[in-house]
C-alpha cells in the first residue's frame, strides 16, 4: 500500500473513528469496504505496537515475589528490573524517534520488534537480577520503537481533532494491555514459573514483526534529503527548539508527571497489596485489572467529550479528578482506615481520570509541531515520560527498610499529581503569549 493510497483513505478512516456505531449500507460496493478494513487494521497494528511496552512492564508484576525468591534477591533489586525497562524506554525513544524522521517509520519498527523478541527470550533464562536488569534495559530500548513511532504515524496521517479522536481510540485499546497483562501474568504463574512470562513476551515480539512487515505502510513523506542518515546537528537543534517551545513542553511535562503518579502505583502496589492487605498474585492481578478498566472508561468518556469540550479543558478535568482521588488515598493511609476495597475504589477513580489526561496531553504536545519532526517530538515526550516516571516512582522505597508502603506510595502520587497541575497552570499562562508554530 503506497503513502498516496493511505492518505487518500484518511477521510474515510476519520469518519470510521468518529462514528460510534457505523451503519451497514444496504448495497455498499465491495471496494468501499476496504478503507474501513484498512482503518481497523491500522488501529490494531498501532495499538499492539504501543501496548507492547505496557505488556513488557506489567505482565510480570504478579511474579515479583517469586522472582525475588527464585533469584535470591531483595524487593529493591527486583524493582530495579522495572526501573531498567523504564530507562530503556526513555533512551530508546530519544534515539529511535529522530531516526524515524530520517529513515522512515517501518525500518526502526522492524529492527525494534526483532531485538525485543531476542531480548525477551534471553530474559527467560536470566540467572540473576543483574543479568535480568541488563536484558530489561535492552528490552525497553527495543520496545520504545513501537511506543514512539506509533505516535509519529498518527501525526503523519491525522490533524486537529481527528488526531485527538484517534489518540483516544488508541488509548482505549492500549488501555486494555495494563488491565489484561497482570491478570494474564497471574494465570500463567499457575501453569509455569516467572520465566514463562518472558516467552510470552517473545511471541508478542514475533507478532509485531509480522504485522509491521505485512500490514503497515510507510507513512513518512519522502523528500530528496530523506534516507541519508540522521544529521546530528539537525536532531540536536530540533530537540532544543522543542524544549524551548512551551506549547510542546507544557503538555509534555504534564503527561510525564501524571505518568509518574500512575507508575508509582504500578511499581509499588504489588508489594503494598501483599504486605498490607495479604493478597495473592491472582488477587493482585484482578485488582490491577479492575483499576485499569477505569482508564479504559476514562478514554471512552474523553472520546464522548471531544465535540463538547476543547482539549485543554478535558486535560484540566482529568488533572483535577486525579488529584482529588490521590488526596483521598493519602487520607486513608494517614488515618489507618484503609482496606483493599476502599483503596481499590480510590485507585480506580484515579485511573479513570488518567484516561482523560493521557490522550489529551499527547495530542496537544504532538499536534503543536510539524509532521517533519513528529518522531523527534514523540521521542522527547516519551523519554521524559519514562525518565521522570521511573525516577520519581523509585522514591517510594526510600524508607529505612527500603520497602514501599501505602503511605509512601500515596504521598509520592500526591506530589506528582500536584506538580502536574502546577505545570498545567504555567503552561496555560505561557501558551497565550507565545505565537503558535506552523504545523504544515
Amino acid at each position: 500500500m503506497s503513502l498516496t493510497a493511505l492518505r487518500s483513505r484518511t477521510p474515510v478512516i476519520s469518519a470510521v473513528l468518529r462514528a460510534p456505531a457505523p451503519r451497514r449500507p444496504t448495497s455498499a460496493p465491495r471496494p468501499q469496504q476496504r478503507p474501513q478494513r484498512s482503518a481497523a487494521l491500522l488501529v490494531f497494528v498501532l495499538s499492539l505496537l504501543t501496548a507492547t511496552s505496557a505488556l513488557a512492564t506489567d505482565l510480570y508484576l504478579p511474579a515479583f515475589p517469586e522472582i525475588a525468591a527464585d533469584l535470591g534477591a531483595t524487593e529493591s533489586q527486583v524493582q530495579l528490573t522495572l526501573t531498567a525497562i523504564m530507562v530503556g524506554l526513555a533512551v530508546g525513544q530519544l534515539v529511535l524517534g529522530p531516526l524515524s524522521d530520517r529513515w522512515g517509520r517501518r525500518l526502526p519498527l522492524l529492527i525494534g520488534a526483532a531485538v525485543f523478541t531476542l531480548s525477551s527470550l534471553a530474559s527467560a533464562v536470566a540467572p540473576s537480577t543483574e543479568v535480568l536488569s541488563a536484558l530489561r534495559l535492552l528490552q525497553g530500548f527495543s520496545a520504545a520503537a513501537g511506543a514512539v513511532i506509533s505516535r509519529a504515524v498518527v501525526r503523519d496521517i491525522f490533524h486537529g481533532e481527528d488526531s485527538a479522536r484517534f489518540f483516544s481510540r488508541l488509548s482505549l485499546l492500549t488501555g486494555v494491555a495494563p488491565m489484561v497483562a497482570p491478570m494474564l501474568g497471574g494465570q500463567l504463574l499457575l501453569a509455569g514459573s516467572w520465566r514463562l512470562l518472558f516467552v510470552v513476551l517473545a511471541l508478542i515480539g514475533v507478532a509485531n514483526l509480522v504485522l509491521v512487515y505485512v500490514a503497515l505502510p510507510e507513512t513518512l513523506p519522502r523528500t530528496p534529503a530523506a534516507g541519508r542518515g540522521t544529521q546530528r546537528g539537525s536532531v540536536l537543534g530540533a530537540l532544543l527548539r522543542l524544549q524551548l517551545d512551551p506549547r510542546f513542553m507544557g503538555p509534555t511535562l504534564v503527561m510525564s508527571l501524571s505518568f509518574a503518579m500512575t507508575f508509582t502505583y504500578i511499581s509499588a502496589f504489588s508489594f503494598v497489596s501483599e504486605s498490607e492487605f495479604g493478597t495473592t498474585p491472582q488477587q493482585f492481578s484482578l485488582i490491577f485489572g479492575v483499576n485499569s478498566l477505569g482508564m479504559v472508561l476514562g478514554n471512552q468518556v474523553n472520546t464522548m467529550l471531544i465535540n463538547r469540550m476543547d482539549g485543554p479543558r478535558r486535560l484540566l478535568a482529568g488533572l483535577l479528578g486525579a488529584l482529588a482521588s490521590v488526596a483521598v488515598l493519602v487520607g486513608l493511609a494517614i488515618s489507618e482506615q484503609a482496606n483493599v476495597v476502599v483503596v481499590t475504589a480510590a485507585l480506580f477513580t484515579m485511573m479513570f481520570f488518567t484516561g482523560l489526561i493521557s490522550p489529551n496531553a499527547t495530542t496537544l504536545a504532538i499536534a503543536s509541531q510539524p509532521s517533519s519532526v513528529a518522531g523527534t517530538g514523540s521521542a522527547l515526550l516519551g523519554a521524559l515520560q519514562f525518565a521522570i516516571g521511573g525516577g520519581l516512582a523509585a522514591t517510594t522505597g526510600m524508607g529505612e527498610g527500603g520497602e514501599a508502603s501505602l503511605l509512601s506510595m500515596s504521598v509520592v502520587m500526591l506530589v506528582t499529581a500536584a506538580a502536574a497541575g502546577a505545570v498545567f497552570a504555567g503552561w496555560a499562562f505561557l501558551a497565550r503569549r507565545v505565537p503558535a508554530p506552523r504545523t504544515a
